[in-house]
């Protein structure tokens, strides 16, 4: 162990590897990032090559340089939900069907159906697609060669870390995400796993997120490592979050997180509940997990040939009655409405409808998705603090992060975003229970105004009564 007791955080998100090396202060010594891309071969399918992740995990951390001759132990975190099917000797015998993969809605309505909502309170979540159970069970009914041929069924930064000589483990934040373990116990549900159409042994044991899983080869070092943590649990730790803790985070879509010190509250408007990281049983959290913030700003503002500055500008003066509402649910939803086929649209465009009217009504309207979000995880019995933490690089204008207060009602303070999950992955791979803590970016307190509440809160009413009529009506 170095003097300063650096370790190594492995962030594998969905669409780049982040590393850095971290002190236990929390300093980042050094970081580095590779991009890889995601694959659609079909409409709704998101797969990845595990192989590219482990290429470029190995190219992030050879351009750390000599600043990893200071690093004496390695943790990992990363993207939830996903499949890595492999061999014994950890060959993928597939791509790995990440979290943003929908072709399982029918398996996810059939098992919704068939457990109902109290059994899968236990399991965590509604039944989604993109979630390894829902998956392991359309690999099951489409592809059953390669599950013949998988010894392991992992999570995808499980796969990484097994991969570079760890143990095949995994640790109760992940497994929590899998719609196939006990949230309350970290335990593996038989029902859930018989449900898939696996054999029980290709999962692997639930650890604890700190425990020692072997030693793995990076930059020609062998290091010991640790379980690591999923990247939300993860981010927890690395912004020293406790009970009653929590914050939104917006970027291509938005998460509201509270920390709670029970695993109650079922599965109420699409909220998830997860283990945090640490033994299994110790502790958990609750999520509002929104698909459609960034990446439904981005799609509009491309067919409107707009920038986001453009149409935040558009935001001077607020909100007109007479703007259209657009629902912003291009790729489906999870919080509150739980509805991968939901799509979007623009009501009330008129003659006398303008671009300025509608590139208000897109940032309006990902706000409102932010907003429902965050609503859900209070209606679900969880607690937001107040001001409540805002952060992510979706959340750097003011005019944005006034609208998302006024809709909500809520004081907002804008926090420095550090790099929280790849933090909190190396502060769990530090003896103790090393945790971070949150910065303030030197933003004041936003506060709602109510010159516009009452436009904003019928606006939003009309957007939920849209979708909720869709749903019902099948359209």
């Amino acid at each position: 162990m170095t003097d300063d007791g650096a370790a190594l955080g492995v962030d594998l998100g969905t669409g780049s590897v982040k590393v850095a090396v971290v002190s236990s202060d929390g300093t980042v010594q050094a970081k580095a990032s590779r991009s890889y891309p995601l694959s659609s071969p079909h409409p709704g399918w998101a797969e990845a090559d595990p192989r590219e992740w482990l290429s470029a995990t190995q190219e992030a951390v050879a351009e750390l340089g000599d600043a990893i001759a200071g690093v004496s132990s390695v943790g990992f975190s990363g993207q939830m939900h996903g499949l890595v099917l492999c061999d014994e000797h950890l060959e993928p015998v597939r791509p790995a069907i990440t979290w943003a993969d929908t072709r399982a809605g029918a398996e996810a309505a059939q098992m919704q159906a068939e457990f109902g909502d109290g059994v899968l309170a236990r399991l965590g979540s509604p039944a989604v697609s993109g979630f390894a159970a829902t998956s392991l069970r359309w690999v099951s009914g489409h592809e059953p060669g390669a599950l013949k041929e998988a010894a392991h069924a992992l999570q995808p930064k499980d796969w990484l870390r097994a991969r570079l000589g760890g143990d095949v483990v995994t640790e109760p934040s992940d497994a929590s995400g899998t719609l196939l373990a006990d949230v309350a116990t970290g335990r593996w549900d038989e029902n859930a796993v018989a449900w898939t159409g696996i054999d029980a042994r290709v999962l692997p044991r639930i650890v604890d997120s700190r425990s020692e899983t072997g030693v793995i080869r990076l930059a020609g070092r062998e290091l010991p490592c640790v379980a690591g943590a999923a990247d939300t649990a993860a981010a927890i730790v690395g912004f020293g979050l406790s009970v009653d803790d929590g914050f939104t985070a917006v970027g291509s879509g938005s998460q509201s997180v509270s920390v709670v010190s029970e695993p109650g509250g079922g599965i109420a408007l699409g909220t998830h509940l997860f283990a945090t990281a640490g033994a299994p049983g110790s502790g958990w959290y609750r999520i509002g997990a929104v698909q459609n913030a960034g990446i439904a700003l981005r799609k509009a503002l491309e067919w409107l040939g707009a920038t986001p500055d453009q149409a935040n500008a558009a935001l001077e003066g607020g909100v007109r009655a007479s703007d259209p509402i657009f629902v912003p649910y291009v790729a489906g939803e999870r919080t509150p409405f739980v509805d991968a086929s939901l799509r979007g649209a623009w009501l009330g465009l008129g003659l006398d409808t303008d671009r300025q009217a509608m590139l208000r009504s897109v940032i309006e309207g990902v706000a409102h998705a932010v907003t429902l979000g965050m609503q859900a995880v209070v209606d679900a019995g969880a607690h937001l603090p107040e001001p409540l933490p805002l952060i992510g690089g979706g959340t750097v204008d003011p005019r944005f992060r006034q609208l998302i207060a006024d809709i909500s009602g809520r004081a907002l303070l804008p926090m420095e975003e550090p790099d929280a999950a790849v933090i909190g992955a190396a502060f769990l791979a530090m003896p103790g229970q090393v945790t971070g803590s949150m910065a303030a970016s030197g933003a004041q307190v936003v506060e709602p105004s109510s010159a516009h509440a009452a436009i904003l809160a019928e606006r939003r009413g009309r957007l939920v009564d849209y979708v909720t009529a869709r749903g019902s009506k099948g359209l």
